[in-house]
């Protein structure tokens, strides 16, 4: 979820004038999340890195004499080191078409026409595939209040798992028809259908694959902000089912709740008694503090090992649990993990977790669609050349876009991916290493095919990240039937195939030789995969780009954290800032309910100053951001 998103969405309902200029044709940016045939196209612009040509070269001329520029930069350097692989029957797919394709968009990043998307647009692009209505007519009908209403009552009452781990977080017909979709059968449940390449490039609209992997913790801080803004109308969850955990080159279920640890027939009585002694110890753990006070400057593992807890318990808890660093992580910190990890137990499900139907990509999607109820403008394929500065007082006072127009605003949100090298000089960037695969069977088979699981492999050499993996079936509407979607995630070490082919061969099998070891075919074959890195600028401070003005503000792409924390205090904390007066994200009143003054019924383009000098009185917001 991209804090930008949610800074337009919240501006605007504080009475604010929104403009969103993209230069990409999709939302989102690195958040984003496409059908199979949309990332193709993404993964073949990533590839290329093609120059974008300038359609007005002779945009200076609008530069006054007391002002100067702060160039933009025209190509996005945040993804790295893109390589895609076919591992499945790669039978001839040139001819196959997918089914229920619109026509395609301009490639990615080309200077087109103006798109000025209102809330209809923003269901009109098909690289996104996001939405409802592109699957079913089922999931359309639970697109609406039902859900937030019912997230705004009891939690209890909200998502109760049933027993056969199906039912989602929000509105029930997308599921069900999940359910019907993907029951699985005893044939399938001792040998996998055999999927062919064709067969994925036909249902790629089936796909739903996002460029980040996150969950939402139950009580996290988005899905307060969701349930607060009245956001979660335009959106469906569905449970996490279930927790892994890798030891001893096998993959097993995680004890997680008190019901979960008494029925676990991995644990011993003693192991069970152990375990939730340590559980409820860390729930208050700080009216205890001398009980962990000497341990203070130790890491978590070293702590734990003081709790005369079993190897595998310890294990459970610094992996699957507290999903800390082994190495890096004090004992307080991994406290505090286990502690919001138990917190978020029991909310939604029998696991901390959410997952969005549709992908992540869909959470800024539902921001988008907030804003615009409320008369946001987005326009998409409209890239910006510069910043304009006033020399006088230091302040940006207008962006000049491709078309050669001059766009006048009182506060600029950028995204880090737009700003030049000159900025960014003193900037030191991290990396996340991300794969995602395509399989045809799940790491741990159960009765059930429709699990959505978090599994954390622990890094083979001291000093090395985890790698959290995430598990998908087809019923969060991010796959196609009998394939499973799995993203792979930690923070980069070296380029992401070095990073994670080697978490990948543990679990999976890559061979597509017919003479292949027992042990490999008792894997999930992968049938296609796509390694990349991605830029992590969150944490970087704004002191630390050179030349932007006071009232420029950046905003990150994604981090390599498992929640979305970061985003949504970045938000909340450029908003602060602008409008320190303001309520963040509150309530918005119903659009049928506003009262319209005749003064602020007026044309759409005094709302922005095209012209060299912005009218004073304007309280217009620009945001430059992908």
């Amino acid at each position: 979820m991209s804090d930008t998103e949610v800074n337009k969405n919240n501006t605007k309902m504080s009475g604010q004038r929104v403009l969103h200029v993209d230069s990409r044709n999709y939302y989102g940016g690195n958040w984003a999340s496409f059908s199979f045939s949309g990332l193709l196209s993404w993964i073949k612009e990533n590839q290329q890195k093609t120059d974008i040509n300038d359609e007005c070269e002779d945009w200076r001329r609008l530069i006054l004499e007391n002002e100067e520029v702060i160039s933009l930069s025209k190509k996005d350097k945040t993804i790295q080191h893109v390589e895609d692989f076919c591992f499945g029957d790669q039978d001839s797919a040139e001819d196959v078409e997918e089914a229920g394709a619109l026509p395609k968009l301009p490639v990615f990043g080309a200077s087109g026409a103006e798109g000025v998307a209102q809330e209809s647009e923003k269901e009109s692009p098909p690289v996104e595939s996001a939405l409802p209505e592109v699957e079913s007519v089922e999931p359309e009908k639970a697109t609406g209040t039902e859900p937030a209403s019912a997230m705004e009552g009891n939690d209890t009452e909200i998502t109760s798992e049933n027993e056969s781990s199906h039912s989602g977080a929000l509105g029930e017909s997308p599921l069900e028809s999940g359910k019907t979709e993907a029951a699985p059968s005893e044939i399938s449940a001792q040998e996998p259908k055999k999927i062919t390449y064709s067969q994925i490039v036909r249902e790629g609209r089936r796909f739903n694959i996002d460029l980040v992997s996150k969950l939402l913790y139950s009580r996290g801080l988005l899905i307060d902000l969701l349930i607060k803004s009245n956001v979660s109308r335009y959106a469906e969850f569905k449970n996490a089912t279930r927790i892994l955990a890798f030891r001893e080159g096998k993959v097993e279920q995680v004890p997680c709740s008190r019901a979960d640890v008494f029925n676990s027939r991995q644990l011993t009585m003693v192991e069970k008694r152990m375990l939730m002694k340590f559980l409820t110890f860390c729930l208050d753990y700080e009216q205890h503090p001398d009980e962990y006070q000497d341990y203070e400057n130790s890491t978590f593992a070293q702590f734990l090992r003081t709790r005369k807890l079993t190897p595998s318990l310890q294990h459970f808890i610094l992996h699957s649990i507290a999903m800390v660093s082994e190495t890096d992580c004090s004992t307080l910190e991994g406290l505090q993990a286990t502690k919001k990890f138990l917190q978020c137990l029991g909310r939604y499900g029998n696991t901390p977790f959410l997952f969005p139907l549709y992908g992540q990509g869909e959470i800024p999607q539902c921001f988008c669609r907030m804003c615009a109820v409320f008369g946001g403008i987005y326009c998409l394929r409209h890239s910006v050349q510069c910043l304009v500065v006033d020399k006088e007082s230091g302040r940006c006072k207008a962006i000049v876009d491709h078309f050669g127009q001059r766009i006048s605003a009182n506060y600029f949100i950028v995204e880090d991916s737009y700003l030049s090298e000159s900025v960014c000089t003193n900037v030191c960037y991290r990396q996340i290493s991300r794969a995602v695969l395509i399989t045809d069977q799940s790491v741990l088979n159960t009765d059930s095919e429709q699990q959505v699981s978090i599994l954390t492999v622990p890094p083979v050499d001291l000093g090395k990240p985890a790698v959290c993996v995430i598990e998908l079936c087809s019923s969060t509407m991010t796959c196609m039937k009998d394939t499973y979607l799995v993203h792979l995630t930690c923070p980069s070490t070296k380029t992401a195939r070095e990073d994670l082919e080697p978490v990948v061969r543990k679990l999976f099998n890559l061979n597509t030789e017919k003479e292949t070891d027992s042990e490999e075919l008792e894997k999930p074959r992968v049938l296609w995969a796509v390694y990349f890195n991605m830029r992590d600028s969150s944490g970087v401070d704004k002191n630390s780009y050179d030349g932007l003005p006071s009232n420029v503000y950046v905003c990150s792409g994604p981090d390599s954290a498992l929640g979305n924390d970061c985003a949504v205090k970045q938000a909340e904390t450029i908003f602060q800032e602008m409008f320190p007066t303001e309520e963040f994200c509150p309530p918005p009143p119903n659009p049928e309910d506003i009262i319209y003054d005749e003064d602020e019924i007026v044309p759409e383009e005094s709302g922005f100053s095209n012209s060299a000098e912005a009218k004073p009185e304007s309280s217009t917001k620009e945001e430059q951001s992908i």
